[in-house]
């Protein structure tokens, strides 16, 4: 993510006369110990006839003395120098255990050594009451320096003083402003007295526009930036220098380039001499100017590349009209949040305390967007096994004619605002809504908590305690022992009004059968019947709709049981009525839906008159919903990483105290929504409950079944899964829309605290890890284009397959025939060979049925292919079930799921990603892709997981969208080389330079093994690969070695560039597939010169910090964990002596298997010798 900035100084003085200039001293050469990369530098000063001595001060600064022996009329200073912008952390630095806490003593050489950083000037009466004012009590060090730090620069105004020199302490105070000279020294003087030696700092700042805005907070310079500056730096035992800048507060950073380093500023001035007495004119100028940008996922491209992405989705577009496919794209991306990257919610739990609510914070900012409207519903989603409640599912649903569903949005209650309903509201509810139904309120019933479980579960606890502190180690236990007891088993959890639409009844009774169809009763009710007067609920946390005794309701005969049947998703729809809310009924209408056949049924009698469905309406805490927080164990410890983990602890408790719902703050009203066959009832009773809600002045949230699926409603879905939220958005058909779809989500996402993008502790950049699926198909099944044409999707299929770097540039971390998204011939050759045959049966079939082709033999043909190694559809790269499924109409969608997709950082690389397919769709619309599948082998992981094959594969697919007519370039999909592949480092040495990224490793499944709720598989994240790539190289006399082990290097083709993979244990976790094999870090690659039997040069990759700071907590953003791999990169450390190397062939270390890669772990018993010279 490096940025190359040039920055460009020029310093002029101009006489009115000639002057004879004496000895000038320049200080702008940066300082030996600049920690920012200099790649270049140049000093020009004029007039040209002078002599230079560049030489180093008593404090090892540069410095370049110049003699001018004739006079001149003028003096100018040219700076130009190259920096490397790649980011380092500030803090990343260690203090011996004596240096940790302040206050703490130097040891006497090292003080004596220190003398000019500690001598103090006398304190002068505001400085002494400003001294008094800081805060000396033992704290830690690195908490004292920020503090103050962060004091100074909030009391004393920055302003820019052009006058010379530098104000004593005392006048800063004074006058409480200053410029950067005046708060430096005035920090070293603090910190000197404080007992800390201390250094004046005159360099300069460069400050480059980010490229993302900041959430909170300032987002720092518009523009990119430069100017000399001045800081101070302080002495920390076992850190060295460390830069504290007073002008912002903070901590040197990598765009602070230090110049001159002394113990008075008069020692920095960057330009020091004599000169006549004469008229001057001074003029000062300088710039930055960005000469090389790495492609980065924060700024992924330029406003020139992506008005040409644009321009080229537009041509697509119009072909894809042009051709009528009809093609459709949505997907579910997934995000993650921002605050409290460490909490398991954001890892591997579902559901979590603070998940809901950014949920429910992007849904609404979605709504204003889309379907302003629409209603909100609070569904219920997956559930798996071992979860003790289903997740739940947030929707949006609105009319794809535009016309309104719900008018007033403040009558939809937010869970997130407070309310104040109380349970006689519920009943007051039900009771209107029935009105205005026709239904009458006789059927209603209360529903109470049922007390024989509850008194049973309080006999079973311990004597020595009670429900309301039962002690159970089921946190959910306790809480729902602790809040029934609490509201008493007597008191009514909510209402019940039994419900169905006439218009779903299979038959249409003697009653109804006499009255026209609009006359009849939109709705029916009916007594509920029970061996018990009471309504007694399932225990549980779920809401009472979930909770309802249906078992306990009377017998009725299969053939007079009232199925509900999903609708055929290729039936032809009529339009929406328009949305009226039915009016409040009163006399004998007020009950003209109470079916006349209601009364209790005999012994044995089939009950077909009862309904099985209700509507409920409860009012309950909205907490209830949420996942509480789980107590952690104290932290024990106090060395660093306890500290670390006590700070992720803490950040994660102010997360949850900002964002959680707190209990008792709010009860709301709850309408549970029964399920129903018609979409026209559901926005009927919709509409009628909106009334209800006016009526009564009370906002509801709505809950139960959602409405069936439609094409006439349009929505949008957020659910949990493990780690993450999933956003499921709408398929749109238009190109432009899809852009604009997909940036407003990113934008909503980043606006509600939610972020695309995921670090490990080492610093490296992944997706979320719930994926970016892409969804493609058509607006209704009848449209998808490949159930039309069955042979667009072969071709997608076999390209796909023929194309790995499709599968591995795009994919997330987990990779392989374990993974979610598997291709098919991971680990399953025999499965290719079976998909060539379903390829050619599609093909053979198309020619025989032509357009008639029926769509169920396209998903039978490849139902039981695309799947993973345990037969599941769904876990599959191309996932078709929901393309022409058996199993229901929302299975016959004509949809194709693209799984393999991890999420991008950036609005813009999924965009990019959304044009290539769209490009492919084009293409193999018009000509269908029918090469032969290739038999890849072993290749597939061992080539195709280093960076440099992936690229030249994915090359090729570019070159072929060009021959196609399709102007893509290959720059667009840098950044997503750069996030799938970053660089770790490089080194040049004798023109010869070795890079080394980043490369996939498939993680290895584990067997089962007996875990407290059952069974769990691990899986082995232990192994990493790095890709090695030597350009440059001489092959009959170099080696590159790794660990002493030849590296099996492969041409690329182009002379003297070659790769090879290296394959390492990262760490060593107690379910490892190898526990006895340790760790290989640190890796050391050498360049060896086989003539002169030893290594000419070479880096270091440490798998863990080099210092031994091994994070336990996850990096908070970019710049943190770029500053993370950085730090584990040395240009430096080969290996030292003389080295017979042996040759690199098939057999050692590499294999006939993976040829292109060194597997560290067997590498056990062959080994280099190294000895000494001599």
């Amino acid at each position: 993510m490096s940025i190359h900035a040039a920055l460009h100084h020029v310093t002029s003085y101009r006489y009115d006369r000639l002057v004879q200039l004496g000895p000038q001293v320049i200080r702008l050469r940066p300082a030996p110990h600049c920690r920012s990369k200099i790649i270049s530098y140049s000093l020009k000063v004029e007039p040209s006839g002078h002599f230079i001595n560049w030489q180093q001060d008593p404090f090892a600064n540069w410095q370049a003395r110049l003699v001018f022996p004739e006079k001149t009329d003028h003096f100018t200073v040219t700076v130009d120098l190259v920096a490397e912008m790649a980011v380092y952390n500030p803090f990343d630095f260690f203090l011996e255990p004596k240096a940790e806490n302040f206050r703490f003593e130097y040891d006497p050489l090292v003080k004596e050594e220190l003398a000019p950083y500690l001598a103090k000037a006398a304190p002068t009466p505001l400085f002494a009451k400003y001294l008094e004012g800081i805060d000396r009590s033992p704290q830690r060090t690195i908490d004292f320096l920020v503090q103050i730090n962060q004091r100074l620069q909030h009391d004393v105004s920055y302003l820019i003083r052009m006058e010379p020199g530098v104000q004593t302490p005392e006048e800063t105070l004074t006058k409480a402003s200053g410029s950067c000279r005046d708060s430096g020294w005035l920090l070293v003087q603090l910190l000197r007295h404080c007992g800390l030696a201390a250094r004046f700092v005159s360099g300069y700042l460069i400050q480059l526009k980010p490229d993302v805005k900041s959430l909170d907070g300032p987002s720092g310079t518009e523009v990119d930036f430069t100017d000399l500056h001045a800081w101070c730096e302080v002495y920390l035992p076992g850190a060295g220098w460390i830069g504290l800048d007073p002008t912002s507060g903070l901590l040197a950073g990598e765009g602070h380039i230090p110049l001159a380093c002394t113990p008075q500023p008069s020692g920095a001035a960057p330009i020091e001499g004599l000169v006549d007495d004469a008229e001057v004119r001074f003029g000062h100028d300088m710039k930055v100017t960005r000469i090389h940008e790495s492609p980065r996922v924060t700024l992924p491209y330029s406003d020139e590349q992506w008005e040409a992405i644009l321009q080229l989705g537009d041509q697509v577009d119009a072909q894809l009209k042009a051709d009528d496919v009809r093609l459709t794209m949505g997907g579910e991306p997934t995000y993650v949040g921002i605050d409290d990257r460490d909490a398991a919610e954001w890892n591997t739990a579902a559901l979590g305390p603070t998940k809901r609510v950014f949920a429910l914070d992007l849904l609404y900012r979605l709504k204003e967007r889309y379907g302003p409207n629409g209603f909100l519903h609070l569904g219920q989603g997956k559930w798996y096994p071992g979860e003790q409640l289903p997740r739940w599912a947030l929707s949006l649903f609105w009319r794809a004619d535009g016309k309104p569903v719900w008018h007033d949005p403040g009558l939809l209650a937010d869970e997130r605002q407070p309310q104040h309903a109380k349970p006689e509201d519920a009943e007051r509810f039900i009771q209107a809504l029935a009105h205005r139904l026709g239904v009458g309120t006789s059927t209603i019933r209360a529903g109470y908590e049922d007390p024989w479980h509850y008194i049973q579960s309080e006999r079973r606890l311990p004597v020595n305690v009670d429900p309301f502190d039962s002690r159970l180690d089921d946190e959910m236990e306790r809480a729902r022992l602790r809040r029934v007891f609490t509201q008493g088993l007597d008191k009514p959890i909510g209402y019940l009004l039994p419900l169905r639409a006439t218009s779903q009844l299979d038959v249409t009774p003697e009653f109804l059968r006499d009255l026209p169809v609009d006359k009849r009763p939109h709705w029916l009710t009916g007594r509920w019947w029970f061996r018990d007067d009471r309504l007694y609920l399932v225990p549980g946390d779920s809401p009472m709709g979930f909770r309802l005794p249906l078992n306990g309701l009377p017998w009725v005969s299969d053939e007079d049981y009232a199925h509900l049947f999903e609708k055929d998703p290729f039936a032809p729809e009529a339009p929406l009525p328009d949305p009226d809310a039915p009016e409040a009924k009163d006399g004998e209408d007020a009950e003209r839906g109470l079916d006349p056949r209601d009364r209790e049924p005999r012994r044995f009698e089939s009950a077909a008159w009862v309904p099985r469905t209700a509507l409920c309406v409860e009012v309950r805490d909205p907490v209830r919903s949420h996942t509480a927080d789980i107590e952690q164990p104290e932290i024990t410890g106090d060395d660093e990483d306890a500290e670390a983990r006590r700070a992720a602890r803490s950040r994660h408790q102010a997360a949850v105290a900002r964002y959680a719902l707190k209990p008792g703050q709010s009860s709301m009203l709850y309408v549970f929504m029964p399920p129903l066959e018609h979409v026209e009832d559901y926005l009927n009773l919709v509409a009628a409950i909106e009334a209800t809600a006016a009526e009564l002045k009370l906002p509801v949230v709505m809950e139960g079944y959602a409405p069936p699926r439609d094409k006439r409603l349009k929505m949008l879905q957020i659910t949990p899964d493990p780690g993450v939220i999933e956003a499921n958005i709408q398929p749109v058909d238009n190109w432009r829309d899809l852009v604009a779809n997909t940036e407003f989500l990113y934008q909503a996402a980043f606006e509600s605290r939610l972020s695309a993008e995921k670090f490990m502790t080492d610093g490296r950049h992944t997706g979320t890890g719930g994926g970016n699926h892409f969804v493609l198909g058509g607006a209704t099944p009848d449209d998808s284009p490949f159930l039309r044409k069955p042979e667009l999707l072969a071709s997608l299929i076999l390209y796909w397959h023929n194309h790995p770097s499709l599968s591995y540039l795009f994919s997330g971390m987990f990779i392989g025939p374990t993974s979610q998204a598997p291709r098919v011939d991971e680990a399953r050759n025999d499965q290719l060979y079976e998909l060539e045959i379903a390829l050619q049966e599609i093909h053979a079939a198309r020619e025989r049925h032509g357009d008639a082709m029926p769509p169920w033999l396209v998903d039978r043909s490849l139902r039981n292919i695309l799947v993973d190694v345990t037969g599941n559809t769904h876990r599959s790269e191309f996932c078709i079930d929901k393309l022409y499924s058996p199993d229901s109409p929302t299975g016959r969608l004509g949809l194709l799921e693209m799984r393999a997709f991890e999420m991008p950082p950036h609005a813009r690389m999924s965009i990019a990603q959304q044009l290539l397919m769209r490009a492919l769709a084009a293409r193999f619309w018009r000509e269908p892709y029918t090469a032969p599948a290739t038999r890849w082998g072993t290749q597939l992981h061992d080539r195709f997981l280093l960076p440099a094959y992936v690229r030249a594969d994915f090359a090729d697919v570019m070159e072929d969208l060009r021959r196609a007519g399709y102007a893509f370039d290959d720059t667009w999909f840098a950044p997503h080389f750069e996030f799938r592949f970053p660089v770790v480092g490089e080194v040049d040495v004798l023109g010869m330079k070795l890079e080394l990224r980043n490369a996939l490793e498939p993680w290895h499944v584990m067997g089962e093994e007996s875990t407290g709720g059952g069974t769990a598989r691990y899986v082995d994240s232990s192994l990493e690969r790095l890709e090695a790539r030597v350009t440059g190289l001489n092959p009959s006399r170099y080696a590159i070695t790794c660990n002493g082990h030849a590296l099996p290097l492969q041409p690329l083709g182009v002379e003297g560039e070659f790769v090879a993979g290296v394959r390492f244990k990262a760490w060593n976790p107690w379910s490892s597939l190898h526990p006895s094999i340790k760790p290989h870090g640190p890796l050391v690659f050498d360049i060896v010169d086989t003539w002169n039997q030893r290594s000419v040069g070479g880096c270091q990759y440490h798998v863990a910090h080099p210092g031994g700071r091994n994070y336990d907590t996850f990096p908070i953003n970019a710049y943190e964990a770029e500053s993370r791999r950085l730090a584990r990169f040395f240009r430096t450390g080969h290996t030292a002596g003389a080295m017979v190397i042996p040759p690199a062939t098939l057999h050692l270390p590499g294999s006939r298997e993976f040829p292109c890669t060194l597997d560290l772990r067997r590498t056990t018993t062959v080994r280099l010798d190294t000895r000494l010279a001599g």
